[in-house]
């Protein structure tokens, strides 16, 4: 019971950090002038959305980090999730500097972030492999080895040698869904805090706990951040926020071996990805598109609803799943 207490007491640690942060970042922000660009093509209600301040993701991982030393002190463990939360954090910081501060509307430029987001992923894993050896993933809903047919399914599957490969792909794959999600006010942050309490719960139940501490850190410093965040906006967290929380999400996932379960309980990061394949695909292919606009929540949006009930449901939906993971894993 006393590391499920270790989390509720992180997660309002970093709740009140971002809280009481929020007042101080925000007006630097606006200080140096970072303010939100809105696509032309997009929805009309985001049009009164330009110039709100944003790299708020700053608030978030501040939050994050503080709290989770704090309440898990230092370890390899805690220092590797650091690591990731900062480094994609980094990679998300100077896109939008360059976007917002700089003024120039390309930022990064897409092979310059995949080249980063690689190396970044590839030292998460070999962090990882340095400090457990493990290449080993949980398989969902297996309790034990089945057999079907001629084949062995393993509660727990051996990756070997494509351990690295798929990893990266997954932490790359998870960083962007993440990334691209982060189009409605409250739309990351919350879907983030619901994700981050269920890998937060997992991980302690399986005995990390420092990555539980971690993911209690996320989760209450999303919820912080909320306070700014919901609709309407004061604050944006721009890609240094979205990079940062699939960073330290997916890092959580990694040491808890738990990467499979990804799809399921943030099976709404999975589906905004996939809405954006399918539309560049099918465009790509027939010259028509799938979706009135990817990624999907904008879809909604342009067929009348309402910003706030989009968000409503995404919540609601990945609240759901969080509980039917809770099944795949039991």
């Amino acid at each position: 019971m006393l590391n499920y207490t270790q989390i509720i007491i992180t997660l309002f640690v970093s709740f009140f950090l971002a809280a009481l942060s929020g007042p101080l970042i925000i007006p630097l922000l606006r200080r140096i002038k970072a303010g939100q660009s809105i696509r032309e093509e997009g929805p009309e209600s985001h049009f009164s959305k330009a110039g709100t301040p944003t790299i708020g993701g700053i608030i978030i991982i501040l939050a994050t980090i503080i709290a989770a030393l704090i309440i898990g002190g230092s370890s390899s463990e805690m220092w590797i999730l650091i690591f990731s939360l900062l480094v994609f954090g980094a990679i998300g910081f100077v896109d939008d500097f360059i976007k917002v501060v700089l003024k120039r509307n390309l930022g990064l430029r897409a092979y310059q972030k995949i080249i980063m987001q690689f190396l970044a992923a590839l030292l998460l894993v070999l962090f990882h492999l340095q400090t457990s050896g493990s290449t080993f993933v949980l398989v969902p809903f297996i309790k034990e080895s089945i057999q079907i047919g001629g084949f062995i399914i393993p509660e727990y599957l051996d990756l070997g040698g494509f351990y690295i490969p798929f990893m990266i792909f997954v932490i790359i794959a998870t960083v962007n869904s993440v990334n691209l999600t982060d189009g409605l006010d409250g739309l990351a942050s919350g879907v983030s805090a619901v994700v981050a309490v269920f890998f937060a719960l997992l991980a302690t139940s399986l005995g990390f706990i420092e990555a539980g501490i971690f993911s209690g850190a996320i989760a209450g410093a999303c919820l912080g951040f909320l306070i700014f965040n919901a609709n309407p906006a004061k604050v944006f967290m721009g890609d240094t926020g979205s990079l940062a929380l699939g960073g330290g999400i997916v890092a959580v996932a990694v040491l808890t071996e738990s990467v499979l379960l990804i799809p399921i309980v943030g099976g709404i990061f999975f589906i905004e990805s996939l809405s954006v394949i399918i539309q560049v695909i099918s465009f790509k292919l027939t010259g028509k598109r799938v979706f009135k606009m990817s990624p999907i929540h904008h879809h909604f949006e342009m067929s009348g609803w309402q910003e706030t009930k989009v968000v409503t449901v995404f919540w609601t939906a990945t609240t759901m799943l969080a509980v039917f993971a809770v099944f795949a894993i039991r």
